[in-house]
Parts: C-alpha cells; sequence; structure tokens
C-alpha cells in the first residue's frame, strides 16, 4: 500500500509561483512513476506532468511546459512540482498520484486527498 499527502497549495496571483509537494510512504516508491494531475470544477481531471522512478524521463501537458518542472527525491520519498507563471486556468485542485509510466488517470493506482491552487487574475 501507498500513501500520498500533498502540500504546498494556496492564493496566487497571475504571474506567481507555488512548489507543490507530495510525500508518499509505503513500499516500492522508487518503483513508481509519479504523476501530477489537476480538476478543475466542471471539469474532468486531467494530467499536468509525470517523472519516471529514475527521474530521468519526465513528461508535460502542453499547456505548462515551459512553466511547471517536476522533480522528485527517492532519498526522501518526495515528490515537487514547480509552477511558474500561474494563470487563473492554472486554478484547480492538484493531485499527486503513483503509478506506471502513463498520462491516463485511469492508470494511475494510488492518489492524495489534494490540494486547491487558486489563481487570481
Amino acid at each position: 500500500q501507498v500513501q500520498l499527502v500533498e502540500s504546498g497549495g494556496g492564493l496566487v496571483q497571475a504571474g506567481g509561483s507555488l512548489r507543490l509537494s507530495c510525500a508518499v510512504s509505503g513500499r516500492s516508491f522508487n518503483s513508481y512513476t509519479m504523476g501530477w494531475f489537476r480538476q478543475a470544477p466542471g471539469k474532468e481531471r486531467e494530467f499536468v506532468a509525470a517523472i519516471r522512478w529514475s527521474g530521468r524521463s519526465t513528461s508535460y501537458a502542453d499547456s505548462v511546459k515551459g512553466r511547471f518542472t517536476i522533480s522528485r527525491d527517492n532519498a526522501k520519498n518526495t515528490v515537487s512540482l514547480q509552477m511558474n507563471s500561474l494563470k487563473p486556468e492554472d486554478t484547480a485542485v492538484y493531485y499527486c498520484a503513483a503509478g506506471p509510466w502513463a498520462t491516463a488517470k485511469f492508470e494511475y493506482d494510488y492518489w492524495g486527498q489534494g490540494t486547491q491552487v487558486t489563481v487570481s487574475s
């Protein structure tokens, strides 16, 4: 079993930055791809970014490329999402997830409870 707890969400003005963190407990953290997803009110949960267990491969949604950076620290069992140049359309609940190398939410096995990010214009 794997447990994930997100932190770092909050309210920020457009153009600002936030850093989300996800603390992972349980076994085999190093074997999982870690992903970030987000869900805005009335919308489907969508893929944001993913990083392989080795940290050598990453994937980003087109909407966040060049603004967001995913990273992981396998020694500390954490994964982070640095979000820069935030836009109002980035407002959503952000979820950390663990699973195989994939961008589809149904592929991921474990989920955190989510953290709210609100970007004001």
